[in-house]
């Protein structure tokens, strides 16, 4: 009994020991970047009591922790410059070395913020020319949690040279490099964004509590730990997953999904490739099957056969006709499986795929003519229905099951570190729910600006590219929409908007053009904050007149001039109605600043669209220093999405 309490003695002295060490947030680490030219914020914990003492560069601070260990304190504002080196001194020492001061950008968003350089445009290249120590990095781990965090999960700096920069955000690296190259100073990374997240995932409880939108569902959100969560999440889905298909997950003979002889007659369909959180399977992590049967005319099956799959997101593996042709763990890289000489055959054949998703959006996607059979010098398409059944579920938490988890681990545990501003790439996820998206947006910016207590941090954004989704101008259109709840964020103050409708790629939800998004914010940027005067945006529609069959429209933001790059002067991408409200393709062209548009099919035109669809690859309206205009509508007849709402029951159940 007496070396027990001896155990407990010595355990509980251990543990005393370990709490009174200083500690600081993991953000603050070997490598960093500090704002300059504000005061600048320092935090940890420590002994209850205990004298602190913070040192760097020319100055030096004392403090004291309270009653709980906690102590701040804040350094006066520093120019530009370094490296320097911090120390935190008390019971025991902490040295943070070889920090610079400069500007800092949070980075976030969802997916298309998240792309390395590594993945981007004429990689090989950037890479080989990154020779930028003055450019530090640091990406936030995905981590999500049901109460607002202290700290981040382990982070640190890197410094930007060729052997560090493919993995740095894509969009992040193109900017800081532009700033850099104009001001030279040095420039700070924080790249905090998840794919796949909604907004509502990276804007706090107490955020929505004071929302007139969303205060209603914060209300009824349950105050649950993660587990919890998990558990009710998977079982809404399990249940969803068995109405769908007919059969509960405890019950599938996944052994056979891959042979040619199994009977998936039963089975329900979707379309490939197009992601499943599109279709009737919904938001869904963990493993699916999918089947297609073809029947092949007699050909040549000796002669080269490859099975092109797209791009497949997470993982898959491949069989024909029961036999495994290849598998792949990387959810952006096309999948090219050669198919074993006779494998094939005349008749009945079947292509079946085990896709495992971890998180963001799953199932085979990209381009429709890269999904296909080669058999020789023939090509079958494989684009269409596919047969599905969903095996398995991944039992956790996903960042998008509730409100506030990734704010909760990813954003607050940054809370009062400095930095400059922020950049955002977010809004495919909320698609859906465009309309709201309107109240949503603000809510986060005046959010953050409040949390971090800068009403006037400079918010800089990226607008949806082009890519194809369904609904246009009569049917309605979410990417439309979406756009336009970006375009109508611009009300806030300190904010700007990139508009990237030239730049994108139809086929692909992330277009790996960063660099021209990256200079574009970092033309905005120049302008508003760097006190550098350029052209910093594209055309925006101002007004318009009309006159009998024509509607005249004027611009702000034309620059030296509105220009299009048609070489015969045909502007694109504008549909005009009359009262019956139905759309029609528009002549259109420049006439000094302003924009002439008609339609013979519209004697008294009422309304105008410009790019209000997904896909603007046509739009060709510029100003002269190729900035491309913003889409707009001037009327809101239709509004697809303005009944979605985002509520708690909608997560759950």
């Amino acid at each position: 009994m007496k070396n027990r309490y001896l155990l407990l003695l010595c355990l509980l002295n251990a543990s005393f020991v370990l709490q009174a060490k200083i500690i600081l947030p993991g953000i603050f680490s070997d490598n960093m970047v500090l704002q300059r030219n504000t005061l600048l914020p320092i935090w940890g914990i420590a002994e209850a009591n205990e004298k602190i003492t913070i040192q760097f560069h020319l100055q030096a601070k004392t403090t004291k922790a309270d009653k709980m260990g906690n102590w701040s304190v804040k350094l006066e504002p520093e120019l530009a410059g370094g490296p320097y080196q911090l120390n935190i001194t008390g019971k025991n020492s902490i040295q943070i070395k070889n920090i610079l001061v400069g500007d800092v950008w949070l980075c976030s968003g969802q997916s298309n913020m998240e792309w390395a350089v590594g993945q981007s445009n004429n990689a090989v290249n950037s890479i080989a020319n990154a020779n930028y120590p003055a450019i530090r990095h640091v990406k936030i781990p995905h981590t999500i949690g049901s109460i607002p965090q202290q700290d981040l999960a382990p982070v640190y700096w890197d410094v930007c040279s060729p052997s560090t920069v493919a993995s740095f955000s894509g969009l992040a690296y193109f900017f800081a490099k532009n700033i850099y190259d104009s001001i030279h100073i040095p420039i700070g990374i924080i790249n905090d964004c998840w794919g796949g997240t909604n907004i509502e995932t990276w804007i706090s409880r107490t955020g929505f509590e004071s929302s007139e939108e969303f205060k209603e569902m914060i209300a009824s959100m349950p105050v649950l730990n993660l587990d919890s969560i998990s558990k009710l999440k998977i079982r809404a889905v399990e249940e969803r997953i068995k109405k769908l298909q007919g059969t509960g997950l405890k019950n599938l003979p996944v052994d056979n999904f891959k042979e040619l002889s199994f009977d998936d007659d039963r089975w329900p369909t979707m379309k490939q490739p197009m992601l499943w959180e599109q279709q009737s399977i919904g938001e869904l992590d963990g493993v699916v099957w999918l089947r297609k049967t073809i029947d092949l005319p007699a050909l040549d099956f000796t002669k080269s056969c490859i099975l092109e799959l797209s791009k497949i997101d997470d993982n898959d593996i491949a069989y024909v006709n029961g036999v495994e042709v290849g598998y792949t763990n990387q959810w952006d890289a096309l999948r090219k499986y050669p198919i074993p000489a006779a494998l094939l055959k005349e008749g009945k054949n079947v292509i079946a795929i085990r896709v495992e998703d971890n998180g963001g959006g799953g199932g085979i996607y990209g381009e429709a003519d890269n999904l296909q059979l080669s058999i020789g010098d023939q090509k079958i398409s494989l684009a269409g229905d596919w047969k599905f059944q969903v095996a398995s579920i991944i039992k956790k938490t996903s960042e998008n099951s509730l409100p506030s988890l990734c704010y909760n681990a990813m954003i607050h545990p940054l809370i009062p570190f400095a930095f400059k501003g922020v950049l955002w790439y977010q809004g495919e996820s909320n698609a859906g729910r465009a309309y709201q998206y309107r109240k949503a947006f603000p809510l986060l910016i005046n959010d953050w600006r409040k949390k971090w207590d800068n009403p006037t941090m400079p918010f800089y954004y990226v607008q949806l590219a082009n890519f194809n989704n369904v609904g246009n101008s009569n049917e309605g259109c979410g990417w439309a929409e979406l756009r336009e709840a970006q375009t109508m964020t611009l009300s806030l103050p300190h904010t700007g908007m990139v508009v990237t409708t030239d730049i994108g790629n139809p086929i692909d939800i992330h277009p790996t053009n960063k660099q021209d998004v990256g200079k574009r914010l970092a033309a905005i940027a120049f302008n508003n904050i760097y006190g550098i005067a350029m052209q910093d945006r594209g055309p925006s529609y101002s007004s318009m007149q009309i006159k009998e069959n024509e509607m005249i429209l004027s611009f702000d933001h034309i620059g030296t001039g509105l220009f299009t790059p048609d070489q015969y002067g045909y502007i694109k991408g504008f549909e005009i109605a009359g009262m019956d409200q139905v759309f029609y393709l528009a002549r259109a062209y420049i006439s000094g600043n302003n924009i002439v548009v008609s339609c013979d099919k519209v004697a008294r035109p009422l309304a105008v669209h410009f790019g209000w669809n997904g896909n603007t690859t046509d739009c060709n309206l510029f100003n002269k220093e190729g900035f491309p205009a913003v889409p707009f509508r001037t009327e809101e007849w239709k509004n697809s999405t303005k009944d979605e709402k985002y509520t708690i029951e909608k997560l759950i159940f």
